[in-house]
């Protein structure tokens, strides 16, 4: 929850920001395939960039020996500071970011080619 709340607002805003955007650059109320594409990656990118200090604890507290971070969360956070600093909390990311743009961006595309399929085959559902 602590990455999943926050991250999953940041994609939802970021998302429905840049087809707001896109809508009223255009002055339509359809959105095109490239807007669409760009909205969706960028929302993956946003996740990542808000959920990824979260993942990097989570991922240390799960892989390291019982009872080594005595205060979980607290006690990964305080060790990956001293040892590292704040950069390891985003160890990973570009491959990470290679991943989530074309991801998302597919994702909402389809998400958005069903919802249009939707409303022609059953516009009052």
């Amino acid at each position: 929850m602590i990455r999943d709340l926050p991250a999953n607002g940041a994609y939802f805003v970021t998302y429905e920001y840049i087809q707001a955007q896109a809508k009223r650059l255009t002055g339509s109320n359809e959105v095109s395939m490239a807007a669409t594409l760009l909205a969706g990656g960028s929302s993956g990118i946003a996740y990542w960039i808000v959920g990824m200090p979260a993942d990097v604890l989570k991922s240390r507290l799960q892989t390291s020996p019982p009872g080594y971070y005595k205060h979980g969360v607290r006690s990964a956070f305080k060790d990956l500071m001293k040892t590292e600093g704040p950069l390891a909390l985003y160890r990973g990311i570009s491959a990470v970011m290679i991943r989530a743009f074309p991801a998302n961006a597919a994702c909402f595309f389809g998400i958005e080619l069903v919802n249009k399929a939707f409303n022609k085959i059953a516009p009052n559902f």
